[in-house]
C-alpha cells in the first residue's frame, strides 16, 4: 500500500506576528516554525497505519516550502515516515490554495498511492482547501476533519466532526484522501533511535518550477492584525445595584435594551 502524508512548515502560534514590507503575508524574521500541528494527526495516522499493515505500507511525507521545511520532513520521518520529498519554493507564501494542490496532485499524479493523508488545515493561512483541492484533481474519493479511522479489506471507516457537536460515519474505497482533524489520535514524539534513523532516509529534492502547472486564482490583498477594541467594564457590588446598572450601560450604549 502507497501512503502520502502532505505536510507544511508554519510559525510557531505564540509568536509575536507583523506584517510584512509588502503586506501581503506576514514576516518571517524572528519566528520559530514547527510542524502544522493538524500534519502531524496526518502523519501519527499514516504511521499508525503502516503499523497496523505491519509494514506493508510505503509511507512518503511531502513539504513545500524553502530550505527550512527541510527541519518539518526530519521530524514527519523521525516519527516513522519512510522517505521525504522537499519541494523546493522560497515563495511558497505566494501561492494559493489550487496552487498548493496542483504542486501535490502533479506529484503525486504517477505515483499510484492508495491513500493521502493531509491535516484539515494550516495554522497560519487556515483556508482547510488544498485537501479537498488535490482530491478534486486526482479523481479521488473525499473525507474531511476526521476525528476517527480505520482501515480494513480496502475500506476506510472515516468518523467525521461536524457542526454542532455532530458526528458522521463515511466509508470510502481507495484511492482516497482524508484531512485530519485535531484530537484524531496522540501524535508520537520521535524518539532518539529514530532521529538518527532519519538521518539516513531520503529527501528526495525538486524544484516547485518543474513542478507547479496551474496559475493563481486568488491572491491575497494584504494581512492586518484585528483592530484593538476598548475594555471592558468590571461590575462589582450588591447583586441588586450591578443588575440595575447593566440594565443601564445596556440602555445608554446598545439597543439590546429600550
Amino acid at each position: 500500500m502507497k501512503v502520502l502524508v502532505c505536510i507544511k512548515q508554519v510559525p510557531d502560534m505564540e509568536s509575536r506576528f507583523k506584517a510584512n514590507g509588502s503586506g501581503n503575508w506576514y514576516d518571517e524574521a524572528d519566528l520559530a516554525f514547527r510542524m502544522n500541528e493538524y500534519d502531524e494527526y496526518a502523519v501519527e495516522q499514516a504511521v499508525q497505519l503502516k503499523e497496523q499493515l505491519n509494514d506493508a505500507a510505503d509511507v512518503t511525507v511531502l513539504s513545500i516550502g524553502p530550505d527550512r521545511v527541510v527541519e518539518a520532513l526530519k521530524k514527519a520521518l523521525a516519527m516513522g515516515c519512510d522517505r521525504g520529498v522537499h519541494v523546493q519554493d522560497p515563495a511558497v507564501s505566494l501561492k494559493d490554495p489550487w496552487q498548493i494542490a496542483s504542486i501535490i496532485a502533479t506529484y503525486a499524479r504517477d505515483k499510484g498511492f492508495d491513500l493521502i493523508f493531509t491535516g484539515m488545515q494550516s495554522q497560519d493561512r487556515g483556508s482547510a482547501q488544498v485537501g479537498v483541492a488535490v482530491s478534486e484533481q486526482l479523481g479521488y474519493s473525499c473525507a474531511t476533519t476526521l476525528v476517527g479511522f480505520s482501515f480494513a479489506d480496502g475500506v476506510i471507516t472515516a468518523k467525521r466532526e461536524l457542526e454542532g457537536g455532530l458526528k458522521g460515519v463515511v466509508k470510502l474505497r481507495t484511492p482516497a484522501l482524508v484531512t485530519c482533524q485535531l484530537g484524531l489520535n496522540v501524535p508520537r514524539y520521535p524518539t532518539l533511535p529514530n532521529i538518527m534513523k532519519a538521518k539516513k532516509k531520503e529527501i528526495q529534492a525538486i524544484p516547485v518550477v518543474d513542478i507547479l502547472k496551474e496559475e493563481a486564482l486568488a491572491a491575497t490583498e494584504g494581512v492586518y492584525p484585528p483592530a484593538k477594541k476598548g475594555g471592558g467594564i468590571v461590575l462589582e457590588g450588591d447583586l441588586n445595584e450591578m443588575a440595575d446598572r447593566l440594565i443601564g450601560i445596556l440602555k445608554e450604549k446598545t439597543a439590546v435594551v429600550r
